[in-house]
């Protein structure tokens, strides 16, 4: 791994927790969603009036990545109504480097070695860490003056987490047979986008208008971003190995416990630090090589 894809990387970390921190605070899942998705599906189509398309070889591929990454949105809505972000965020993201570090090896044949297997193995144990002090945070209230269970919340994460690598092999395969990267992201970025308001379209259409104007502006931003985010990611699967790149995208987990601490007044604890500098750590391994 280059320097440069390092920083695109890490870059990408950056700009998908904003995104998601703007997803959170829609509290109409829906019309989040939907908004997020016009913005993602306007940026694919004018990416691909200006890129070429992807070989034959890569639609398969690319057509699968599309409906995982719209379970993958319904998913992470559905965490972000049972949880805090701060809780969830890190579950999500902190499951899909493990997964995707074991599938890499036994589908795709990325063995790691020396000083970039053990900043994989570092790093995953931070953000393993992170992801159990997400799982045992606090109760949230339920409305009737007591407390809601977390495993609803919990499971929904780990589920997203799971798609999330899916996706993240599924694209590291397909961007690599495409022979145009950024074809590939524009038709991805259009595609998946289409998807949510297509079916706020067929199943909520009166009354969909008024919905989505207090939201509008947000979730194009969170559209726009997540694509910009996603892109740069696609770009650096297409030039390193899976692994330690999708460890480094999650040091979005950081920056979405900041933003959990300073945005949503999400406590971040002694713990959470802890498992930040482990984490960190296994980066500096990783780029150490």
């Amino acid at each position: 791994m280059t320097p440069l894809v390092a920083a695109v990387v890490l870059v990408a970390a950056v700009t998908h927790a904003g995104w998601n921190a703007i997803a959170h605070s829609i509290k109409d899942e829906l019309a989040g969603l939907c908004m997020v998705g016009v913005g993602r599906t306007a940026c694919g189509v004018g990416l691909a009036c200006l890129a070429p398309v992807p070989a034959p070889a890569a639609w398969p591929w690319l057509l699968v990545s599309v409906v995982l990454h719209v379970v993958y949105q319904v998913l992470l809505m559905r965490s972000f109504r049972l949880g805090d972000f701060g809780q969830v965020y890190p579950i999500a993201r902190g499951t899909a480097p493990v997964v995707v570090t074991l599938v890499a090896a036994l589908v795709v044949g990325e063995h790691l070695a020396g000083a970039s297997a053990a900043g994989v193995a570092v790093a995953s144990a931070g953000l393993v860490g992170l992801a159990v002090r997400g799982l045992r945070a606090g109760r949230r209230p339920d409305g009737t003056g007591g407390t809601a269970s977390p495993w609803p919340a919990v499971t929904a994460a780990v589920a997203t987490g799971l798609t999330i690598a899916a996706y993240t092999v599924v694209d590291g395969v397909g961007v690599r047979s495409s022979g145009a990267v950024l074809g590939y992201i524009a038709w991805l970025m259009a595609l998946d986008g289409a998807a949510v308001p297509g079916y706020a379209l067929l199943t909520h259409r009166r009354g969909l208008a008024e919905r989505l104007r207090p939201v509008r502006a947000r979730g194009l931003l969170g559209g726009a971003m997540s694509v910009l985010s996603y892109g740069l990611v696609l770009w650096a699967q297409a030039r390193a190995a899976l692994a330690p790149v999708a460890v480094l995208r999650e040091t979005s987990i950081i920056v979405g416990a900041a933003i959990g601490t300073v945005f949503f007044r999400e406590r971040f604890g002694g713990a959470r630090i802890t498992a930040a500098g482990v984490m960190l750590a296994g980066i500096a391994l990783i780029l150490w090589q």
